[in-house]
């Protein structure tokens, strides 16, 4: 199977923040779409290995800022290429609040504020099925996508995890690499 035809599907690139008691984080994620319009729902997936997905778990609620096509890569770096166990995410940038107490970026194209009503089991990822609670668009202007921002970082040569999207960048992946986002071993890598 040729993995790399997943990265031919049409979707963007987003920032999920919860938090729960004192603890808050956020990652980047590829998979968000609209499930209804009336009593608005969308659907999110998150790697299960994620810090934020412990989060969400938890407080049951959740935000999800929409990535601009200018978006800098250390907003990406900073979300989607270190754990918020490890690190504190949000001591840089530009952070608005919404009504459930939760970080989302106001650089973002439009910004979410969810509700989990159905969580999913589906291997690797949680399904959260959510209520959207209050949306609202920010800035105008493209939004970033999946393929648009793997254009931007143009990696000549390296490996993909064929799980999360983490691109390591050299000609030779090492035998015991373990992918720093979602904790898979180097069998889950493909070369690109």
């Amino acid at each position: 199977m040729d993995t790399n035809a997943f990265f031919k599907l049409s979707y963007g690139l987003y920032v999920i923040t919860s938090k729960s008691n004192d603890k808050e984080s956020g990652c980047v994620i590829n998979a968000m779409m609209q499930l209804t319009a009336e009593s608005p729902q969308i659907a999110i997936a998150v790697n299960k290995n994620n810090y934020t997905t412990e989060l969400i778990q938890e407080s049951q609620v959740f935000n999800a800022s929409v990535l601009m096509d200018d978006v800098s890569m250390d907003v990406i770096k900073t979300f989607g290429f270190q754990s918020g166990r490890d690190n504190d995410k949000f001591k840089d940038g530009n952070y608005g609040t919404d009504q459930n107490g939760l970080k989302y970026l106001k650089d973002a194209s439009a910004t979410f504020s969810c509700q989990v009503k159905k969580s999913i089991d589906v291997g690797t990822h949680i399904l959260f099925i959510a209520k959207v609670i209050e949306a609202k668009i920010l800035n105008e202007g493209e939004v970033l996508t999946y393929a648009a921002y793997h254009e931007k970082k143009k990696v000549k040569k390296g490996w993909r995890c064929t799980v999360c999207g983490f691109i390591y960048e050299g000609e030779n992946l090492p035998e015991d690499y373990i992918c720093p986002v979602c904790k898979v071993d180097a069998s889950h890598f493909s070369k690109i």
